[in-house]
């Protein structure tokens, strides 16, 4: 977003993309990838074509962008500084529980797995630049914890698919498949504290 806008044009600017997001998710979920044009997403949601062309020329530079908000963070995804496991587990485990309790994740990778017939470009595109970039930034971690003599990892990347597996398979697989499936904060919260022990207990250097 250029930084020359006045605070209302961006406020409206952030606006006009908001409502572009939600009608191209709506329109995905509702028609599949391919029946779906921008030009049926301009209309649905309400903003002119130009505007959705300049910001989005291709649908394929649309579903790029679902993916890179939906895995944002106000953290920049940065992992947290080494010299506490259970802290920097903590601060790990919670942001990513908070990221897979968006609606918009759910719907991301239903919208993924029904069209990866016909459009598998859209799988690699959610791991390229969805969950292989948060991934990588929680295997940093685990390897600036083994190198801070913190803890013991011989195999980072196995250290952080079993850590956030624990979570994801109880507050979030289960949703694509349960539309009933509602986790509160408080048991959200538990499922990370529990997956931190489990972490801490086998990797911890101090055990």
């Amino acid at each position: 977003m250029s930084p020359s806008l006045s605070p209302y044009h961006q406020r409206v600017a952030e606006e006009k993309r908001a409502l572009i997001m939600d009608a191209a998710t709506a329109l995905f979920l509702e028609l599949g990838y391919d029946r779906t044009s921008l030009a049926r997403i301009a209309e649905r949601s309400g903003v002119s074509r130009a505007t959705l062309f300049k910001q989005f020329p291709t649908k394929a530079a649309l579903f790029d962008a679902m993916i890179s908000e939906s895995w944002s963070t106000s953290e920049n995804d940065e992992p947290p500084a080494a010299g506490d496991l259970s802290a920097g587990l903590t601060a790990i485990g919670l942001r990513y529980a908070e990221l897979l309790g968006r609606p918009e994740m759910a719907n991301l990778f239903r919208i993924v797995i029904a069209e990866l017939p016909r459009f598998p470009e859209l799988a690699g595109a959610q791991f390229s630049q969805g969950k292989m970039p948060y991934f990588a930034s929680v295997h940093r971690y685990f390897l600036a914890e083994h190198a801070a003599g913190t803890a013991h990892v011989e195999d980072a990347e196995l250290a952080a698919t079993q850590f956030l597996g624990m979570i994801s398979n109880y507050l979030f697989w289960p949703r694509l498949l349960l539309p009933e499936w509602n986790v509160s904060a408080e048991r959200a919260t538990e499922v990370v504290n529990e997956a931190v022990r489990t972490a801490v207990a086998r990797y911890a250097a101090d055990n």
